[in-house]
């Protein structure tokens, strides 16, 4: 008998919620965006009951909110858990830079401005899902070399928080895609030219506040937001 034979037939119910659940992750679904029940059902061709199971399964999970007179919306992240981690990976991620800068590489420069060029090309027709990953991978580079590995750690592990806060910024701040492109181009520039350490430092760190601010900014601005989707491809 050949494993998809075995394969369990996925519920209705389950399917909207795998369906609901990529868009959220994938950033097709930012923060705020509603979800019209009808209109999901439509699209999977069911009834409205097995979606709306699937938003209750989702609100247990943190990823959904319902509001009366505003109904279902993916949750916004939460203000302060968001400032917290951030200005945290803001110090840490700093240091780790700084202290990465002498143990780097022409070549790594080089792939750092690569990455970043990919990041640019992205801006015309935005992924944010993509940009974010980008990031990481642009970020990666710079700051692996930390010699320290208990500051390393907490940059991980920073990291690891934004992924679980289920962050991609940019998706409802795509306005600043744009300058941190630039800004990472700064950063490298400061490597490359044997800036101080602390000079390395505090513009990777302002790197970080920015988009923290520009976030927080959007955030007030948006406490009930019925935004359009943002398309992931």
């Amino acid at each position: 008998m050949s494993a998809e034979t075995l394969r369990p037939v996925e519920s209705k119910s389950q399917q909207a919620y795998r369906f609901i659940r990529e868009r959220i992750d994938d950033g097709r679904y930012v923060p705020g965006y509603r979800l019209v029940l009808g209109q999901i059902a439509k699209e999977l061709d069911v009834s409205v009951v097995p979606v709306r199971e699937a938003i209750r399964r989702l609100e247990a999970e943190g990823l959904v909110t319902f509001e009366r007179n505003v109904g279902a919306q993916v949750a916004l992240i939460k203000e302060t858990e968001y400032l917290h981690t951030m200005q945290t990976l803001a110090v840490v991620e700093g240091a780790a830079t700084a202290l990465s800068a002498p143990y780097l590489t022409p070549a790594d420069l080089e792939r750092a401005r690569d990455i970043n060029e990919r990041m640019r090309r992205t801006l015309d027709d935005f992924d944010p899902h993509r940009f974010t990953e980008l990031n990481l991978e642009f970020h990666s580079v710079l700051f692996e070399e930390c010699p320290n590995p208990h500051i390393l750690d907490l940059v991980h592990r920073g990291w690891n928080r934004m992924r679980m806060l289920r962050d991609s910024s940019f998706s409802f701040v795509p306005g600043r895609a744009r300058e941190s492109v630039a800004e990472h181009e700064h950063i490298v520039e400061l490597i490359e030219q044997g800036a101080e350490p602390l000079e390395i430092e505090l513009a990777a760190r302002r790197h970080r506040t920015a988009t923290l601010d520009a976030m927080l900014a959007y955030q007030a601005a948006h406490k009930h937001p019925t935004p359009a989707p943002v398309a992931a491809r």
